[in-house]
């Protein structure tokens, strides 16, 4: 908003900015705009730099319009602003938009012509940009627009105009009562627009949209508001919130909240045109109401009473100019004997602070002891946050400590129950907890019920248990018939150490694959499944302490070849030769599905005991379970098992072998020639490396999906051995050849995998919560029995004597707490540790899908 007297003129104009008061004019002489910064001391203004700017024409034909303070739409940057007027011609205008930098740099924003004069509601907005209205139409223009624009709109009036949060730049104004079909807004507004002729209008400019305009003031005060201030507007619930202050030609000041008046005051003056605000000391709002004849008035916004009054009044700035941290009013008061805008003034906040020209303030006392009051409340409130602050940090490391102890019984808990040791675990009210279980919980399961569901394999189920030593390793398999109907997915191997060899350690790293046979394509197919991801932990069985003491396990790998299954465990050979001779328990895990009346799948973990296999020194010495790998002929003619022990106990490298210019002939004749290869009789597309040295027993799989491109999968024992392999066959591989690493396996299969393990996760979380909501029913269904009732017992014989009057009120009591539990459907226990385990479990088979889908 302009700050000087309606419609601006050539004097110079007083802009507030930072406490200090900038002074604008235009130099006659040499036809510059000329800046003086001004700062209050010693009881009156002075001091400060200065700045111009160069203007062209005659000094008749310029003047300064308006000027305020806009934010800078570049930098963010609230700088002052001043609007120019330069005539051109005799009828073309032109007016130039300053703003003026820290340094006293001024800076050209925007330029445009016009063929008539502002005279009408002329506005600075952020950006900045320039409003105004000329006739009942409404103008716009900023840097963005780098033109003069026009919204659809016609007024009579602009009454205020500012930014919105969400809405951008509104202007708020007055037009002739029109009511679109279709428009939705209550009778009272419509009647107020009918009965006045007019109507306020809210429009966003930059949205180009219309606002509802009676959230800020009835339709009825439209014919007498002659400016207003938006005081507050946010927006809440999709509606727009706000507090309007304005100014009417009844000589009133109303307040508006939300659109309806909430107060009313009768200002002493006639003809208010201009409203402005200020933020004292004490957090105390005032409402500053201009006139036209030069007189002002404060109002104060606690009771809506004129608080002071001034006459013959050129100019009230507001800012902070003592620099006590709160707003004064500046009252510029008109001089006829001197020609300095800032000779006559006073300033006020209409509390402590108060000044007026031609005082002397020694030293500024009064300005000091403000600024010693507010320093002190300044330091006063910089020490209740940082007593806040430290009661924080002190929060937070109360939380860390909780959080330490937590992590450290959980782990003395997790040794214990690894060991098999009883764990007592605190109770959550020592720790300032709150239990998600019961206090009294049923114990869990014990180690001897959970080997009651080990179980011993039918005969028919296990065709054959056999082992191998392969280098390092021992691998170990069960090969089932056809009849055994559980899915291997969900089927792995562990091998237990026997009773009498406790002292073995229970934990020995190892890795998983996953490996088919098919026969039907004369191939064998594998696919490996990775290392699980770092953050991963191993998983542990545990058994009954009668039966099974330690646990050895495990390298798993599965295999299915024309209806027979055969899964395999890989352990770790040396740990075990240092007891001479070792006798493992061979157990194998799986799960049963069962369904249940609703569709769902409920599983059941079970484990089978498959038989032993005892282990000796002196058996491994002899090569009674070694590899035998023999030449027949061109044939390769290794068991089923020697095989099957080869590949598991390997690591498998695919690669990707294309050649843009030349057949890859030259592959399989380095196989059969520099490899000395021969495919296995079992399994023709795998072939044995029979090559002395450290490439013996390699297995090798060739397969051509063009004559240019191929894949070769590679089993060895070492990153050394397979190095070596490379070398060879980048000599004999044409020049042009790209090798590629795949890894994984294929993404299209990991892909359907991922959707079957989610939607498993799925099932398991909606079962596990049905079994907890049934279980629950169950529970209060029990308690409302006939049989439990207090009305199947006379209650008149209950009665008769204190005795039992007391025993009828404990057995009251007692029900109604039991009644309290079963509402309240707490969970118990040992049913959250299984519901937790079973999720748990699903996750992670969507994790290892996830993270060999990233890895492929």
């Amino acid at each position: 908003m302009a700050a000087g007297s309606p419609g601006g003129g050539g004097g110079a104009h007083a802009l507030p900015y930072g406490g200090q008061v900038l002074v604008l004019w235009l130099a006659e002489a040499e036809l510059e705009l000329r800046l003086r910064r001004t700062a209050l001391g010693g009881g009156r203004f002075g001091g400060g730099s200065s700045g111009a700017f160069g203007l062209r024409g005659r000094r008749c034909d310029a003047a300064i319009v308006c000027c305020g303070c806009a934010a800078h739409a570049a930098t963010g940057v609230v700088l002052p602003c001043v609007l120019l007027r330069r005539r051109k011609g005799s009828e073309a205008v032109e007016y130039l938009l300053l703003a003026v930098h820290g340094s006293n740099r001024f800076e050209l924003c925007c330029r445009f012509e016009l063929d008539y004069e502002l005279k009408e509601d002329v506005r600075l907005l952020g950006g900045p940009a320039v409003l105004w209205r000329h006739a009942d139409r409404l103008f716009y223009i900023s840097p963005g627009t780098s033109t003069v624009l026009s919204p659809p709109v016609q007024l009579s009036s602009v009454v205020w105009a500012g930014e919105i949060e969400g809405e951008g730049t509104v202007v708020l104004g007055v037009r002739t009562a029109r009511l679109q079909e279709g428009e939705a807004e209550d009778g009272l507004s419509a009647s107020d627009r009918a009965i006045w002729g007019t109507e306020f209008f809210g429009y966003a400019i930059e949205a180009q949209k219309m606002l509802a305009s009676t959230c800020f003031m009835p339709h009825a005060y439209s014919r007498v508001v002659s400016s207003a201030y938006v005081c507050k507007s946010e927006m809440l619930k999709k509606q727009l919130r706000t507090s309007v202050v304005a100014v009417t030609h009844k000589n009133q000041l109303i307040w508006f909240q939300d659109g309806h008046p909430k107060g009313v005051c009768e200002l002493p003056y006639e003809k208010p045109w201009s409203i402005k605000t200020a933020v004292t000391s004490g957090n105390h709002l005032l409402f500053i109401v201009s006139f036209a004849s030069g007189n002002v008035c404060v109002v104060r916004s606690e009771n809506l009473q004129v608080a002071s009054k001034w006459q013959k009044v050129k100019s009230v700035l507001v800012d902070d100019f003592v620099g006590c941290g709160t707003d004064q009013l500046l009252l510029l008061f008109k001089d006829d004997s001197s020609t300095d805008l800032l000779s006559t003034f006073k300033i006020t906040d209409l509390g402590k602070v108060n000044y007026e020209s031609g005082i002397n303030y020694k030293d500024d006392v009064p300005a000091a002891e403000g600024l010693q009051e507010n320093g002190l409340l300044t330091i006063q409130a910089l020490e209740k946050r940082l007593q806040a602050g430290l009661s924080s940090v002190r929060e937070l490391q109360q939380h860390l400590g909780l959080k330490k102890r937590v992590l450290i019984e959980s782990c003395r808990a997790l040794i214990d129950l690894v060991e098999e040791r009883s764990h007592i675990l605190p109770t959550a009210k020592k720790e300032g907890l709150v239990s998600l279980w019961d206090d009294v919980e049923n114990p869990p399961h014990s180690l001897s019920k959970e080997a009651s569901s080990t179980s011993k394999v039918p005969d028919h189920f296990v065709e054959k248990l056999w082992q191998r030593v392969v280098g390092e390793s021992l691998v170990v398999g069960v090969k089932l018939t056809e009849s055994f109907s559980l899915s291997l997915s969900d089927v792995s191997l562990s091998l237990v150490v026997d009773q009498d060899f406790s002292s073995i350690s229970p934990i020995i790293e190892c890795r998983n694959k996953i490996i088919k046979l098919n026969k039907a394509f004369s191939a064998l197919s594998v696919s490996s499944c990775q290392i699980e991801p770092p953050p991963k932990k191993m998983k542990l069985d545990l058994h009954s302490k009668n039966d099974l003491k330690k646990q050895v396990h495990k390298k798993c790998s599965k295999i299915n070849l024309e209806g027979a299954k055969t899964v395999t465990a890989v352990t770790s050979l040396s740990p075990l030769l240092a007891f001479h001779c070792v006798c493992c328990v061979v157990l194998l895990h799986a799960k049963k599905q069962k369904h249940q009346n609703d569709g769902l799948q409920k599983s059941k973990k079970i484990t089978l005991l498959c038989g032993k296999v005892l282990l000796s020194l002196e058996d491994i010495s002899d090569g009674k379970y070694s590899v035998k790998m023999l030449r027949d002929n061109s044939y390769c003619t290794g068991s089923m098992e020697d095989i099957l022990a080869v590949l598991a106990a390997s690591m498998r490298f695919s690669f990707q072998i294309q050649s843009s210019d030349f057949t890859l002939t030259s592959v399989n004749s380095w196989l059969l020639g520099e490899m000395e290869c021969t495919p296995f009789k079992e399994c023709h597309d795998y072939m044995f490396c029979h090559k002395t040295g450290n490439v013996y027993s390699t297995v090798f799989n060739w397969t051509l999906k063009s004559p240019f491109e191929g894949v070769l999968t590679l089993f060895c024992r070492s990153l050394t051995v397979l190095f070596q392999c490379l070398h060879s066959l980048t000599k004999v591989l044409p020049p042009s050849c790209d090798v590629k690493l795949l890894k994984s396996g294929s993404k299209d299969v990991l892909t359907e995998q991922l959707a079957l393990a989610l939607e498993k996760e799925m099932l398991t979380s909606r079962t596990s919560l049905s079994s907890k909501e049934s279980k629950a029913e169950n529970s209060l269904t029990r308690q409302n029995e006939p049989g439990k009732k207090i009305s199947d017992a006379p209650v008149a014989s209950l009665l008769d004597s204190e005795d039992k009057v007391q025993q009828f009120r404990m057995k009251l009591q007692n029900e109604r707490e039991e009644s309290v539990l079963n509402m309240n459907q707490t969970m118990n226990g040992a049913l959250y540790q299984e519901m937790a385990l079973k999720l748990a479990e699903a996750q992670l088979s969507s994790d290892m899908i996830v993270w060999r889908l990233n890895k492929s």
